[in-house]
């Protein structure tokens, strides 16, 4: 067996929507049914969301505060006030703030814009940044995906004179500041239709209402802030998305073409994922790290050498960022470690000086995908004592109420269910690590806290994938609130497989359908080379993944992203002879499973040294199997051995039949894995079963002879010098004969039984052990991994 990462959660379709779906849109049925997984069961939903585009905007003046906003703009616009526009540091904000620029040339606005420095200021609006407009001659601020929290800092602002309008998508707070107006689809009490408009998107409803029409050119930069800050792609969202991707691919931009180049996308091929893994990260790299000030450009540039200049500049600060990140993560895991030995496992609340605040959110998302739990890491400045936060969590734990229920800790916080980000003095952090752990018990179960994976649909792949992949396009754009579809198939074998990777850390499957008339398809599992020691060449294997199209020098194959990957059943190991046993072994004591029971199994009283040292390295008791199947303990001081508790079973030799093989299997209600080692077992002179014409050949020797004396040599050399076999195999005959009273032995020489009872040599005890070890051998030792797998599984309970 295998266990999953996580629990699947498979969708079922209702056959009448999907049917419907399917007839009436002229579309595949893979596409109808998942259509009708996502909630999506008209034929009005299903145009809407296949057709997205222009016609699925909505009026920007249902806005509140829109019309109020305009107005106010355009008065600037006509009497040359000073505009400034003030962001956000990451790519959302970077993009609402850029797409303003782009607007304000075009309306010819005087205008500049500011982004505070995350770590010399911090978020949104202060104080310094409004004295600094006051002096530069600032008449009007317009803040972007930024200020629905600052109350204090926009009536200071007004104290010095200056109007706001604020353009925001973060969660409102009970007191909205009092701005000249305030834009964003949450405020209670705005009628607007759709709510979860990114800042870039409220920022592209500004530009719509100022313009008077839809300004498709300002679609890519608003479509870069939605998909980088997992916006969900759904209603004004996708239309939004679908046609910016559609115009990033002949874009103008010279700052997104040199993007775009640098990260090796062809823009003819451009999609959502690549803004999020490519552009989005090497945007947010600046803002992160340094000031934002840099990426505002990229995007907002006209010239083309310094477009790709810039991208350069962005390009090294991200994997600036990632050592940065993955020099933290180390740190925070420890600092995590120790929180979870101390039983502050509920809520992971990690904290240590001169961190780089500009990375802890992705160091908490990181720490989020190992442990699976609300996370919260701190960045504590060693001069002011403060520390500022970044928080991810779970469903089940709302971030933003956890904070609010501890809102006097902080000297700011904000941000959603998700994730969120704080500010507050160190010496604050004991007291907000135990009222988070406080909350989780009262808000999560255990349930909780183990992953759900949502699965589209089950499928058989027994067709081609390559056609259903085409279909799926028509779902596109992915990303957050659709995502790429997932689908999950049953009893898969496993015909090859192949570790990658430059630190050998990938893996590739060749899986093929139940039957042999079924197709092939390769899976890829990123950074799940593990599973090459985890899964046995004779398993049947439950595969969750994404499918895509790997293309390579022009040829196009189809591929499944392995999410998740399991084996219901009891795994079978063919150890038997390996080659690099000291690398089995090593990957085996090294699996997460390490905590599981094992035992590894004999099945004589011999020499027991090298099987308990064996035992010793990989963590195994060592037990004996008796004659009748019952089990007994081998190791000092523990006695008993329990059946029921094995997880992991290796059978080291050979047993003395497969009886008592059965019989031991039989009692193992609870294995999981059985790893068929088989190093001790006789050599060929002992386990070769003699024929009835040799058992005549030796008769027919000592009969001649009568009575051997042994004066010259030995009686068996002799023997089998006169009849051709060798010593081994005649000293059993003779045993054979003894038994059944043909001959007997002096102490010097053989006879013969005078007038012996006829007797077939198959009554002998002797010789039926012997039948029963070639059995053994020719079903343990010679057969194939199929044919062991088969044996030594119709053994087990089936109770899993």
């Amino acid at each position: 067996m295998l266990y999953s990462k996580a629990r699947w959660n498979i969708s079922e379709p209702d056959p009448a929507v999907a049917d419907r779906l399917a007839h009436e849109l002229k579309v595949e049925p893979v596409v109808a049914r998942l259509l009708a997984v996502r909630g999506i069961t008209t034929i009005e939903q299903a145009k809407r969301f296949l057709q997205a585009g222009k016609d699925h905007f909505h009026d920007p003046f249902l806005m509140d505060g829109m019309e109020t906003a305009v107005r106010r703009i355009k008065r600037a616009l006509e009497h040359g006030e000073f505009i400034r526009i003030y962001g956000d540091y990451d790519a959302d904000g970077v993009s609402s703030t850029s797409l303003l620029i782009h607007l304000f040339r075009r309306l010819g606005a005087r205008f500049d814009f500011y982004i505070p420095h995350r770590v010399h200021e911090g978020y949104g609006l202060n104080k310094k940044a409004m004295e600094l407009a006051k002096e530069q001659g600032v008449d009007l601020i317009i803040t972007v995906d930024t200020g629905i929290s600052a109350r204090e800092e926009i009536a200071y602002a007004g104290s010095l004179g200056l109007e706001v309008i604020v353009t925001d998508h973060h969660e409102p707070p009970e007191q909205l500041p009092e701005a000249l107006a305030v834009i964003n689809p949450k405020k209670p009490g705005c009628p607007y239709p759709f709510k979860q408009l990114a800042g870039a998107g409220v920022a592209f409803k500004l530009a719509h209402a100022l313009l008077g029409e839809l300004p498709v050119e300002l679609l890519e930069i608003a479509t870069i802030g939605t998909v980088a800050d997992l916006m969900p792609l759904q209603d004004e969202n996708r239309a939004l998305v679908k046609l910016g991707l559609e115009r990033m691919r002949t874009t103008a931009y010279p700052g997104i073409k040199s993007l775009l180049s640098l990260c090796g996308v062809d823009r003819g091929e451009v999609t959502a994922g690549h803004i999020g893994f490519g552009l989005g990260p090497r945007i947010n790299a600046s803002g992160r790290l340094e000031g934002a000030e840099d990426a505002v450009r990229l995007l907002t540039v006209q010239d083309e050498q310094e477009a790709e200049r810039l991208a350069f500049v962005l390009d090294g600060l991200n994997k600036e960022r990632q050592q940065l990140v993955t020099d933290m993560t180390g740190e925070a895991v420890k600092l995590a470690e120790e929180s979870i030995a101390e039983g502050h496992d509920k809520v992971l609340v990690v904290a240590k000086e001169n961190w780089n605040v500009g990375v802890i959110g992705i160091v908490a998302s990181k720490l989020l995908e190992k442990y699976y739990r609300p996370v919260i890491v701190l960045g504590i400045n060693p001069e002011t004592g403060m520390a500022k936060g970044s928080a991810r969590s779970i469903p089940g734990f709302d971030l933003y109420q956890a904070l609010t229920r501890c809102n006097e800790l902080f000297t700011h916080y904000g941000g959603h269910q998700a994730a969120a980000g704080m500010s507050l003095h160190a010496d604050n952090l004991a007291e907000f690590r135990e009222r988070m752990q406080r909350l989780a018990s009262e808000w999560l179960t255990e349930e909780d806290y183990q992953p759900v994976l949502n699965v589209d649909l089950q499928c058989e792949l027994d067709k081609d994938p390559m056609k259903w992949i085409r279909q799926l396009e028509k779902l596109a754009p992915f990303g957050m609130g659709n995502p790429t579809p997932k689908f999950a198939f049953h009893g898969l074998r496993v015909l090859d497989r192949k570790v990658m990777g430059k630190e050998q850390q990938h893996i590739k499957f060749q899986l093929a359908h139940q039957t042999e008339d079924g197709c092939t398809i390769d899976a890829l599992g990123f950074g799940k080379s593990f599973l090459s020691e985890r899964i046995s060449p004779t398993s049947r294997v439950d595969v969750l993944g994404e499918l895509s199209i790997n293309e390579w020098n022009g040829s196009k194959k189809s591929q499944l992203i392995i999410q998740d990957i399991r084996v219901p059943d009891v795994q079978v190991f063919d150890w038997r002879g390996i080659q690099d046993p000291d690398n089995r072994w090593k990957a085996w004591r090294e699996q997460e499973e390490a905590t599981v029971s094992r035992v590894l199994l004999v099945f004589s009283e011999g020499d027991q040294r090298q099987p308990m040292r064996l035992a010793d390295s990989i963590g195994a008791r060592l037990w004996m199997a008796e004659e009748d199947g019952s089990i007994v303990s081998l190791e000092p001081g523990d006695p008993a051995a329990e059946p029921g508790a094995v997880r992991d079973l290796v059978l080291y030799s050979l047993p003395r039949s497969i009886g008592q093989l059965e019989a031991v299997l039989g009692s193992l209600g609870g294995v999981e894995r059985i790893y068929a080692v088989f190093r001790e077992y006789p050599s060929a002179d002992q386990s070769i079963l003699p024929t009835r014409d040799m058992f005549k050949q030796v008769y027919a020797v000592v009969r001649q002879e009568n009575t051997y004396r042994g004066s010259r040599e030995d009686p068996l050399n002799y023997f089998s010098k006169r009849s051709g076999l060798s010593r081994p195999l005649v000293k059993f005959i003779m045993e054979v004969f003894e038994e059944l009273s043909l001959v007997e032995y002096t102490g010097t020489d053989y006879r013969c039984v005078p007038a012996p009872a006829k007797k077939e040599f198959t009554q002998s005890e002797r010789f039926r052990q012997r039948q029963r070890l070639q059995e053994v051998e020719q079903q343990l030792i010679y057969s194939s991994a199929a044919e062991l797998t088969r044996l030594l599984l119709q053994s087990v309970p089936k109770t899993h």
